[in-house]
């Protein structure tokens, strides 16, 4: 997936847990560990603005984009692969 989330990382350096980072933020342990590990295929604007609040940081702090590999093989969506990395909308390059 393209998109990275990188909680751990914030965690990390304030060293919080994961608990008390979803007990600050009030939502379920389960659902941060979701989240953290990239499982998750949307997150609310209030969600991420309370992670924001509790680790003082900025939501580019918390996700990234990378693209993906385009030598692993994969097609886009619409059946087309990547032209050197970089496929346009209707998946002609």
């Amino acid at each position: 997936m393209p998109i990275v989330v990188d909680i751990d990382v914030m965690l990390a350096r304030r060293k919080m847990s994961v608990g008390e980072l979803a007990e600050r933020v009030g939502i379920t342990p389960a659902n941060l560990a979701v989240l953290k590990n990239g499982r998750a295929k949307a997150v609310r604007f209030a969600t991420l603005a309370a992670l924001c609040e509790a680790l003082h940081c900025q939501p580019g702090d918390l996700l990234r984009w990378e693209a993906e590999d385009p030598l692993d093989g994969a097609a886009d969506g619409d059946g087309t692969a990547p032209v050197d990395g970089v496929t346009h909308a209707g998946g002609r390059p």
